[in-house]
């Protein structure tokens, strides 16, 4: 089988859209949809249902996911190579819904090894174990939990997430809440497939009631200064509470258990891990995240 027509596979069966793959591939449609076709025709087997949208079926799912393993191998091969032949220490491939979290470490990695090349990949948490799986990516930084198979994990960080609120909100000067209680209160928030999102959803439904949300973005970091202009009340990890320069505004407990944020490393089990790929490892998992909490003044820490 042709490599790039499995290549082009992937694309299609990730989308579930022709026209939509055929744009990120660059290729024209009636060409990707022959690629498919023949596909199908060496497989015996059609791998789309295609009554109405396409829809990847049970073959094309069986497929896929052994196609995404044997180019996964075949990528490792050449990277093992290159790293085998090269005089530098070769480059790392770390994802993360946000990068913010990671600045520590990644200083620290970059002054232990100057001459390493890191890339970031920004992308959904249902992308990573994917991406890990076919080798697309080292490492991975997530605030949610992923299907494990395939993949090894080490726990980073456990922590409360607080309700952050404008410093004159009505709320200001309350020690902790129930979720009852901020019921109709506006947040503000990040689009589902966000960590915080599917927190606050979760939290909400729990009591049977919905959080009103007067805004959504794909900017966490951006929700912090939002709340502190007054838009509305927020999740916010204690991360960014013990922050060197934490946003302006009020922190205060949520009477709830679940009300935390785990933070996970992730990487492929039985794959292929360059020695860059282990510094990094190494790097995350020895960087003290634990933080001590601001003071009764509310000053923030340094770490």
């Amino acid at each position: 089988m042709d490599l790039n027509a499995l290549g082009q596979f992937l694309v299609v069966a990730r989308l579930e859209h022709l026209s939509r793959a055929a744009d990120e591939l660059r290729v024209a449609q009636p060409s990707l949809s022959r690629t498919i076709a023949r596909l199908e025709a060496e497989l015996g087997a059609p791998l789309f249902d295609r009554a109405g949208r396409l829809r990847l079926n049970d073959a094309g799912r069986i497929f896929r996911d052994h196609v995404e393993r044997s180019l996964g191998e075949l990528e490792a091969g050449r990277r093992a190579v290159a790293e085998a032949t090269s005089e530098g220490i070769g480059a790392v491939r770390l994802a993360s819904e946000t990068f913010l979290t990671l600045i520590g470490p990644l200083m620290a990695f970059k002054r232990a090894h100057p001459h390493a090349e890191v890339v970031l990949h920004q992308m959904a948490a249902e992308e990573m174990a994917r991406a890990l799986r076919a080798q697309e990516i080292d490492l991975c930084v997530t605030s949610q939990a992923l299907p494990t198979e395939g993949l090894e994990a080490v726990e980073l960080l456990d922590e409360p997430v607080w309700l952050a609120t404008p410093l004159d909100h009505p709320l200001a000067g309350r020690t902790s809440v129930s979720i009852e209680e901020l019921a109709g209160q506006p947040f503000v928030t990040t689009r589902p497939g966000h960590w915080q999102r599917g927190l606050l959803d979760r939290l909400f439904a729990g009591r049977n009631v919905a959080p009103r949300i007067v805004c959504e973005g794909d900017e966490p970091s951006a929700i912090a200064d939002l709340i502190s202009a007054g838009l509305g009340l927020g999740l916010i990890p204690g991360f960014a509470r013990r922050a060197a320069n934490p946003a302006s505004v009020n922190w205060i407990a949520v009477e709830s258990p679940d009300c935390r944020r785990t933070l996970t490393l992730l990487w492929g089990a039985g794959s292929h891990v360059s020695t860059v790929a282990r510094l990094m490892r190494t790097t995350i998992t020895e960087w003290d995240w634990e933080a001590v909490e601001p003071g009764a003044d509310g000053a923030p820490p340094t770490r």
